[in-house]
């Protein structure tokens, strides 16, 4: 039979795998081939190739063959668990941007065992095992080969009625949609890296589980490189640096709110000071909204219903105020307060606003994940021709902050998530979408389409900017939002005396003030 690997016609003995594949073009070290994609689908390297099947391999250098590699990691880390606790219950073990971790319910450990388990996952990978695939026809044969362990059950609760999948590995069951690693011992170095609590499924009023990280490479200098990037990274954090120049702090009597500090509040002055002076070189216009704002705006806005579990309510005279997630319906507000005319747009409205997110306190992470934080946002509402004209407006403004102060960065697309979890008809969708495609296009730079990452209210553009250690970090936001002039009812008045829907460009250039 014959397949095809980049366009070149390959000749196979029938029932040939990809594996045999991968030996016949020698790729077979996980820097060329960790599992393949046929049709789009990400298969194991051990499955059966077809006549004429259109072959792509993935290896470690790419994102999904990291994620390959560091998923088949943690079984391997939860199934040496388990030979050291037996009465422990893995529950998920998902691969991260960095590693991976493993939740696992009753194992009580402590730092000092992380040492005696790494030896196990070592011992394990000797062994070579091979992770074998494992089909059952429904959620009644998988949860009676996870009976013994609810946690697994309530995942098999959960997945769609059909074909759901495990992978075995010696005496070690999990299950797992694939593809993984062929053989183990693929895996050259290993470390695990720490422990912590987490809740189940990230609900805090579920127990308390047993997390732990790790990181694996398909070579030993991969991972020296990593432990010294992480010592590097302790240098640099900006928890340490913060309190070592006294810019800022957090303290318990308020979790996740920083106070700043006169160093960090000249700091923040100037930085502030630079982007407003390049605000009114644009035209732009601030306000200020009020931090809590009544229940029946939220509803009206859509947040009530999907941003409710992330706002802070209060009653106040028997009536249910929210205090302000985001600034958008309070600038929505304020374009009612007047009539537009289509002479006078775009009109540029900025605000640097105090916004409030409940986050669990287990999350909280020095000034990346706060309660409370000061959102640079901007509201440009238009005429829908003028569309890409302020997105590239926009792309310029920051640009100019960036290259200001030295900062490099990278374009995303973000579109739309899952149906469900949307406002906006699919035509609204579509157009805002297409907008910022065009635009992109047409500045010119390179970036790459980061499918179902989009708000839940309109696609974006999101600007990651690299830090000294090489890692990128989201700031900047471009959201095209057709779906909040209709919902608060704003209309401009047009040449021809009618009144129209405007269109709105919901952005921000830092993000979060004190993250940036």
């Amino acid at each position: 039979m014959f397949v095809f690997v980049d366009g070149e016609k390959i000749e196979l003995e029938d029932g040939a795998s990809g594996l045999d594949l991968a030996k016949k073009l020698n790729l077979t070290t996980p820097d060329k081939a960790i599992a393949m994609v046929i049709d789009g689908t990400e298969y194991d390297l051990i499955k059966k190739l077809n006549n004429n099947d259109k072959v792509e391999f993935l290896s470690f250098t790419q994102r999904e063959g990291k994620n390959i590699f560091w998923h088949s990691s943690a079984h391997v880390l939860a199934q040496a668990v388990l030979r050291l606790y037996p009465k422990a219950k893995p529950t998920i073990g998902p691969p991260i941007e960095n590693g991976f971790f493993y939740d696992f319910a009753d194992l009580e450990i402590t730092e000092e065992d992380l040492n005696k388990i790494e030896k196990e996952v070592k011992k394990i990978i000797a062994e070579n095992l091979k992770p074998i695939r494992v089909e059952f026809e429904n959620k009644t044969q998988a949860k009676e080969a996870f009976e013994k362990n609810k946690y697994k059950t309530a995942l098999i609760d959960g997945f769609e009625d059909g074909v759901i999948s495990a992978y075995k590995q010696g005496e070690f069951s999990d299950l797992c949609r694939g593809p993984h690693l062929s053989a183990f011992t693929k895996i050259k170095a290993f470390k695990v890296l720490k422990m912590s609590g987490a809740y189940w499924k990230g609900d805090s009023k579920n127990e308390m589980l047993t997390r732990i990280y790790g990181i694996s490479f398909p070579d030993k200098n991969m991972l020296k490189d990593y432990l010294t990037f992480l010592e590097e990274a302790k240098k640099r954090d900006h928890k340490k640096i913060g309190k070592a120049l006294s810019l800022y702090g957090l303290l318990e009597e308020a979790p996740g709110m920083p106070f700043f500090f006169p160093k960090g509040l000249y700091m923040w002055d100037k930085l502030l000071e630079y982007l407003r002076s390049l605000l009114t070189e644009r035209g732009y216009v601030e306000i200020k909204t009020p931090i809590m704002l009544k229940k029946e705006l939220w509803q009206k806005s859509g947040h009530w219903d999907f941003y409710r579990e992330n706002m802070y309510t209060s009653i106040v005279e028997e009536k249910e105020f929210a205090i302000k997630p985001m600034n958008c319906p309070g600038c929505m507000l304020y374009y009612k307060t007047d009539m537009h005319s289509y002479k006078k747009l775009p009109l540029k409205v900025s605000e640097i606003g105090l916004v409030h997110r409940h986050e669990a306190s287990g999350a909280l992470n020095g000034l990346f994940r706060v309660r409370a934080f000061h959102q640079d946002d901007a509201h440009i509402f238009m005429m829908p021709n003028q569309i890409k004209d302020q997105i590239l407006e926009i792309l310029a403004l920051v640009e100019t902050m960036y290259m200001t102060l030295g900062l490099s960065y990278k374009l995303e697309l973000s579109t739309r998530p899952e149906k469900a979890e949307t406002i906006g008809t699919d035509k609204e969708w579509e157009r805002a979408t297409n907008g910022l495609k065009d635009a992109l296009e047409e500045w010119g730079r390179s970036y790459v389409i980061n499918e179902g990452d989009g708000a839940f209210y309109g696609p974006k553009i999101d600007i990651h900017i690299k830090d000294a250690l090489n890692r990128y970090w989201q700031c900047a936001t471009i959201q095209l939002d057709m779906s909040l002039p209709e919902k608060f009812n704003l209309v401009y008045v047009d040449s021809d005396g009618s009144q129209k829907r405007p269109v709105m460009i919901h952005r921000t250039v830092l993000g979060s003030v004190e993250r940036f």
